[in-house]
């Protein structure tokens, strides 16, 4: 049996309970997966335990694994309390405040909620990280970011211990360049058969909802393009390319910025924008100032918790 702990050891162990599998740990942690399963096989023989069982593709934490994560996260807890004492002004400048969104979310929603982080008292900088939303949870169970801003709650397939909060939801509009409006303005949504359509990528939550949408219209646009990214269809959409959908709060910027004409609104397909934290309650000032930017929008919910994912 061990004597003395090895805290590197405990690292890696928590880091892998909190992202489920060995081959994302070793992501995080910059490290080969054969060099953490080394490690923590090393880490269970001095503890004379096993802690973690194979379900599947992922990893879920035995009876005394569970034990044992739960002591960890209280001393990594402790670490980040010492972190905060070194935020004090006479110290050092305030920390980053660090945010990830996936490349699905529409970056004029992103900005529009996080822009009054930049305003609070003692702003830290603002850190945006944009990249596929199994990545940023992983960043985010480790602490490498503070908040993450989806178009979901945390799936439950995903083995990360977060909370995931509505902030807003919206229905969906249609849009599209001025000459195309205008043969499609008339007879809405009837004139979307048969028309011109960009469609939102797989990544995308609503897209299954709007086709859904389409065949309860009884209408079949012809699907020129699909992207994953709002801007790039935004982009075609204003070139003449095709119809396209984004959340009808932002529809005013959007005919603004992209010099595109509403066509009509899709009550029935909504578009909805979640924070994703390690914590239950968002503390943080810029965390709540988000909060106090999605509250103040017309057609913001209020800002009830979801249920943590399962692990």
């Amino acid at each position: 049996m061990m004597t003395e702990l090895n805290y590197k050891h405990l690292r890696y162990f928590w880091t892998v309970a909190r992202v489920g599998t060995i081959a994302e740990a070793g992501r995080v942690l910059n490290l080969a997966p054969h060099s953490i399963s080394a490690q923590l096989a090393t880490f269970e023989a001095a503890l004379g335990v096993s802690l973690f069982r194979r379900v599947g593709r992922r990893l879920a934490l035995t009876e005394a694994g569970e034990r044992i994560l739960g002591h960890a996260e209280q001393i990594f807890a402790l670490g980040d309390q010492i972190a905060d004492v070194l935020r004090d002004d006479s110290l050092r400048r305030s920390l980053p405040f660090r945010i990830g969104f996936p490349d699905s979310m529409p970056k004029s929603v992103v900005h529009r909620l996080i822009e009054p982080a930049l305003h609070v008292e003692r702003p830290g900088r603002l850190v945006c990280r944009e990249a596929p939303l199994a990545e940023l949870l992983a960043e985010l169970a480790v602490h490498r970011l503070d908040l993450v801003i989806a178009d979901r709650p945390i799936p439950p397939n995903v083995s990360v211990r977060g909370h995931s909060t509505l902030l807003s939801e919206s229905s969906l509009t249609v849009f599209a360049a001025a000459a195309l409006a205008a043969r499609l303005r008339d007879g809405f949504p009837a004139s979307l058969d048969g028309a011109p359509f960009l469609l939102p990528g797989e990544d995308v939550v609503h897209r299954a909802a709007l086709l859904q949408w389409f065949d309860t219209q009884r209408v079949r646009p012809s699907i020129v393009a699909e992207f994953d990214d709002s801007a790039l269809m935004k982009a075609f959409g204003q070139s003449g390319a095709g119809a396209f959908v984004a959340p009808s709060s932002i529809a005013d910027h959007v005919c603004r910025q992209y010099d595109v004409e509403a066509l009509g609104e899709i009550a029935e397909v909504r578009s909805q924008v979640y924070a994703i934290t390690t914590e239950r309650r968002l503390s943080h000032p810029a965390m709540q100032a988000i909060h106090h930017q999605a509250a103040g929008s017309s057609e913001s919910l209020s800002f009830a918790a979801v249920r943590p994912a399962e692990r």
